[in-house]
Formats: C-alpha cells, sequence, structure tokens
C-alpha cells in the first residue's frame, strides 16, 4: 500500500488481529523456563521501550493510549536512531541460544528477529522515507485517523491529544523537504493525487469527528492547529507539483536481491523466485481454464470475455453498495454454522462504514479492527470505497464493475465471514504477546484469500444460502476465480515489476489481459505494486494454506474435520505458514 513505513505498520498491525490482555498474564500462561523467559523478557523491553515509544500512532491503533498525544518524528537523525537501536535489539536476540526455548518460544524468537531485520531493510535498503513523498502526508493524516475513529476516550480528551499531535504535524512536512531526494515520478503522483482527499479529511472529517467536544478552549486550539496543518499540507502539495514532480527520476523497483530478503524476512519464504513465479502462473492458468468452461455452461454461444462483460456489469448502485455488502452477513453465517466449516467465537457483527479518505486511492475494501489493549471501542469496521462524486458516469461505472452482485458476496467472505473478521474474533485464543503483535500476511490473507475457494467448494452456491438458481450459482464462481486472478496477477506484476522484468504500463496491461481487471482497477493495482511489492501474498498464503490442509488430510485420514482443522490454524495466530505447519505437522520443510 503506499503510504509511509509507519502507515504500513498500522496497517500490518490492524491486520495481525490482536487481543486485549497484560504481557504479564500472557506471559504467566506460557509457564516459560528460564531461558524462554529470559527471551519474554527482552520481547518485552523490545516493545515497552522501543517500538511504541518509537511507533506513537501504531500503539493509538492497539489500544495503548499513553503515547496518544505524541508524533513520529520523521526527522533523518531519528530514523538513524531507530536503525541503531534496531541493530542493538537484533544482536540482543541472536545472542539467545534458540536449542535452549521450546517449540512455540523458538517461533517467536524468529518471529521477532525477522521483524527487525524488516524494518532495518526498509529504512536502509527500499529506503520509503527518502523516496515517498505521500508517506509523509498520508503518515500524519493516518495519526489523525486512529485517534478519531473509535470513541476510546471523551471527546474533549480525544481532542486534547489530537491538538498535540497536530501542532507537531507542520514540521513533519518541512522534514519531508529535507529527506526526500529524487523520487519516482510515479511516487510523486500518487502523492499528488492523495493530497486532496486529504485536504478535504482535514476540512470536513476531523471536525466532524470532534463535535461532540464542549471545551470552548480546546475548540479554539484544535480550530488553530486543523488550520495549520491544512495550509502545510496545501503547501505541501504546491511543493511537490513545482519543485519535487519535474526532479522526480528516481527508480521504485527494489531489485531481486531486495525482494528475496523481504518475502523471508516478512513471510518466511525462501523459494526463488523463478519457481514462485512457476507456481503462480499454473494457479492463474488453471483458474482462466476453469472461468472458460465455466462461461461456456452459462452461454456456449459467447466468449469468457462477453460472459465477464456481463458479469461485472450486475452491480448494485453506489449507494446501495454497503447495503449489499451488509445483506450477504446472515446466509453467510448460516452456512458456516449449517456446514460445521469454523467455530465463530461472537455473534457481534462489524459495522459497515466507507472508507477513510487517505485509503480511497488504493484500497477498494477492507477490514479494520480494534488493537489487542483497546479496552472501551471495541467496535470493527468493514470499510468500502464508493466512487468519489467528481467522477464522469463512464468512470464510476468502470470501477463499479468491481463490485457486481456475485463478487459481493465474495469479498464478504474474505472480510468478514469467515475471513478477516472472523481471524479478529479468535484473537481471545492467543496467550503469547510476540504473536499478538507479530504476524505474516501470508497468514493473514491468505487466509481470507483462501476462504473464498474453500466457501464454495463445501457448496455456499445454493437456494438456502439466498442463491436464486444455477445461473446465479456459476456466476459466482467466476466472481470468485476472478478474484483469484486479479491476485494471480499481482503476484507476477510485484515479482516482475521489481526485478526490471516488466514495465508500470505492461503491468497494467497484465492486470486486464491476464487478470481479467477493468483498466481502472489495473492503474490502481499497478500503483498499489510500485511500493507493496511483494502483495503475492495473498496467492501465496492461499497456496501454502491449501498445501497444510491435503498434508493434515492426508496424515489424519478418514478422521480429518475441516472444523477442527481451521480452528486449529486459528489458534496459531497470524505467524507465516512455516510455523504453522511446524505446530500442525512437525514438519516445515515443504511448505509449498
Amino acid at each position: 500500500m503506499h503510504f509511509c513505513l509507519l502507515v504500513r505498520k498500522i496497517a500490518l498491525l490492524a491486520s495481525m488481529l490482536f487481543i486485549t490482555t497484560s504481557s504479564s498474564i500472557a506471559n504467566a500462561q506460557l509457564q516459560p523456563s528460564s531461558s524462554n523467559a529470559a527471551f519474554m523478557q527482552l520481547a518485552d523491553d523490545y516493545f515497552d521501550t522501543f517500538y511504541f515509544p518509537q511507533n506513537p500512532s501504531a500503539a493509538t491503533q492497539m489500544g495503548i493510549h499513553i503515547y496518544d498525544d505524541k508524533l513520529e518524528d520523521y526527522s533523518k537523525a531519528a530514523i538513524n536512531r531507530e536503525i541503531i537501536t534496531l541493530k542493538q535489539f537484533e544482536n540482543k536476540v541472536n545472542a539467545i541460544n534458540a536449542s535452549q526455548l521450546d517449540e512455540q518460544t523458538q517461533a517467536d524468537r524468529e518471529l521477532l528477529l525477522n521483524d527487525i531485520r524488516s524494518q532495518l531493510l526498509s529504512l536502509q535498503k527500499i529506503r520509503s522515507w527518502e523516496i515517498d513523498p505521500d508517506s509523509y502526508s498520508s503518515g500524519i493524516t493516518s495519526s489523525v485517523f486512529v485517534l478519531i475513529k473509535r470513541k476510546f476516550a471523551p471527546a474533549n480528551d480525544r481532542l486534547r491529544s489530537l491538538i498535540a499531535r497536530e501542532k507537531l504535524m507542520p514540521a513533519v512536512l518541512l522534514e519531508a523537504r529535507k529527506n526526500i531526494k529524487n523520487p519516482p515520478k510515479i511516487y510523486t503522483e500518487i502523492a499528488l493525487e492523495q493530497l486532496p482527499g486529504l485536504v478535504k479529511f482535514f476540512q470536513n472529517d476531523v471536525p466532524e469527528a470532534m463535535k461532540d467536544a464542549d471545551d470552548a478552549s480546546l475548540k479554539k486550539q484544535f480550530s488553530e492547529t486543523n488550520a495549520a496543518v491544512i495550509n502545510a499540507l496545501m503547501a505541501y502539495q504546491t511543493w511537490l507539483t513545482k519543485d519535487v514532480l519535474p526532479r522526480s527520476h528516481g527508480d521504485f523497483r527494489i531489485g531481486k536481491d531486495t525482494f528475496e530478503k523481504k518475502l523471508k524476512y516478512d513471510e518466511m519464504v525462501e523459494t526463488p523466485l523463478d519457481q514462485l513465479i512457476a507456481l503462480d502462473m499454473a494457479d492463474m492458468h488453471h483458474n482462466q481454464n476453469e472461468f472458460a468452461r465455466i462461461a461456456k455452461e452459462i452461454d456456449p454461444n459467447k466468449t469468457p470475455q462477453q460472459i465477464l462483460i456481463e458479469l461485472v456489469a450486475d452491480h448494485p448502485a453506489p449507494d446501495q453498495l454497503l447495503n449489499s455488502f451488509h445483506s450477504k452477513f446472515d446466509n453467510l453465517i448460516k452456512f458456516i454454522k449449517d456446514k460445521k466449516i469454523i467455530t465463530i467465537p461472537s455473534d457481534v457483527q462489524p459495522v459497515m462504514e466507507e472508507s477513510p479518505p487517505f485509503l480511497r486511492a488504493i484500497t477498494a475494501a477492507s477490514m479494520d479492527i480494534p488493537g489487542p489493549f483497546e479496552k472501551v471501542a471495541k467496535e470493527a469496521y468493514f470499510n468500502v470505497t464508493l466512487p468519489d462524486s467528481s467522477w464522469s458516469n463512464e468512470k464510476s461505472n468502470d470501477y463499479m464493475a468491481a463490485f457486481s452482485n456475485p463478487s459481493i458476496s465474495n469479498t464478504a467472505v474474505h472480510e468478514a465471514y469467515p475471513g478477516h473478521y472472523v481471524q479478529f474474533l479468535w484473537v481471545p485464543e492467543l496467550h503469547d504477546r510476540v504473536r499478538q503483535i507479530l504476524g505474516a500476511r501470508t497468514n493473514v490473507e491468505g487466509w481470507a484469500h483462501y476462504c473464498e475457494q474453500m466457501m464454495l467448494d463445501e457448496g455456499l452456491a445454493a437456494p438456502e444460502y439466498g442463491v436464486k438458481d444455477a445461473k446465479e450459482a456459476k456466476l459466482m464462481r467466476l466472481s470468485q476465480l476472478l478474484d483469484a486472478l486479479w491476485r494471480n496477477a499481482r503476484f507476477i506484476v510485484g515479482i516482475k515489476m521489481h526485478t526490471g522484468k516488466m514495465t508500470f504500463d505492461q503491468a497494467v496491461d497484465f492486470f486486464v489481459k491476464e487478470g481479467y481487471q477493468s483498466r481502472t482497477v489495473g492503474v490502481m493495482e499497478a500503483k498499489r505494486g510500485t511500493s507493496d511489492p511483494t502483495y503475492l501474498y495473498y496467492t501465496l498464503g492461499k497456496l501454502e494454506i491449501l498445501k497444510l490442509r491435503a498434508d493434515v488430510q492426508a496424515k489424519e485420514g478418514a478422521g480429518f474435520s475441516l472444523l477442527k482443522f481451521h480452528d486449529d490454524f486459528m489458534k496459531q495466530g497470524f505467524p507465516p505458514i512455516k510455523i504453522v505447519r511446524k505446530a500442525m505437522l512437525g514438519d516445515d520443510s515443504a511448505v509449498l
């Protein structure tokens, strides 16, 4: 996603689906040996003395509110200090002998070590802080959003914290002018594309969110600080347009070596890139062939492309989109319970909302859940991006093609039942602080993407679950395949763009021709790929989970239970699938 390192941290923390509990309780329940205890103490020191103080906005997202009046230090000096401290913790973690730890703590040690190394890779090699102008403007916007999106404290208290953060924000945009060197043109263009929405966010959304505050003195201060942030953002926009854009000649590609290291640190995947491409291409060709077969069953006189046009044209009106999603929940829940798919720990459903402004340029739908330490505002939000009111009818219809009626069910499966929201509901099963905080997107997003296919494989497209006829059932499968092809395309584009084997324009064409996406979606997806190189984690994680399931089923034979498999998977938290395999099978050698 095209955010700064801070926003990526907040997004990743949100996607890890945490539990509200204290570290002392979590560690006590582990009943650690002295070596385990030494590691857990080091992990606590890392989170409590470095990570949260260094990332106050991420702490707010997690429900830790002692840093709500602080803002990240974006200066180069602060970045250098962060690098030094990360290296110190890397040495400390390395000094703990893994062989003296139990199996779970060994995995936690590897999780923490890889997270530290991933951060160092981002700061020292990828260097978004030096080449990504949007990292500053979207970064400070995210720092405000996490304060206003939940009513975790009285309005006056949250307004006081907001004012404190806003006072520091103009200086952040001045640091950007010092740090930004030679950004890629696409990064500067995306920052400029985002900025009008960010300005509107501060002009409209932030005051609206704070309307319940009744302290006159605070409201006066807020009027001043908010105006200063708006002016600073507008000045930043002018600077980017007149100064930075003409000299934006940098390269967004991270290269093969950095790509492989990022996969290793973030996902514990060390399969050579050419083998990964071959795996995905095989899956993509299978999905394309299935799409053609089912399209022919619907109408043998039409090509798959003609059937696709019919599929994407069948979408609700934009003002009915949120209701269309919400109406799917009851049938999905009934199916999960009837077919014994997975245990759903709570009957509370997520709240449907429009995506916040700074997410709208790069995501269509997402699940936003409360953090592990949040004790008051525990709502989960299902965010959906609606067409911009300023768009032409043609552009709006092109965008809405991603929300065909059959695809809405697929997206609801991914984001809510039994996807991300059910993952969140399972969080109380975790009793391990490292796994409350750290995880892998191959697990989080891989699970949700796996669910799209699994639910249809298990019989979701049936009349008793709201499907009117056989044609609609086939269209639902086409929609699932369409979303699978979209993720297949991400897989290839991410690797090839960042290793110099595909240009941006070729990436857009690949999404259109091979991923069966509209050109508007193709452009959006290619933009995301420039700064989220390993967004292959959707398909990669799905393939890992499918192999794990097949291997567990082969081991258990007639005693295999899908519900038990899914429940056991959830109980592991959200680490890379390699760690889950080791826990469930005792073998992590054959991840793919």
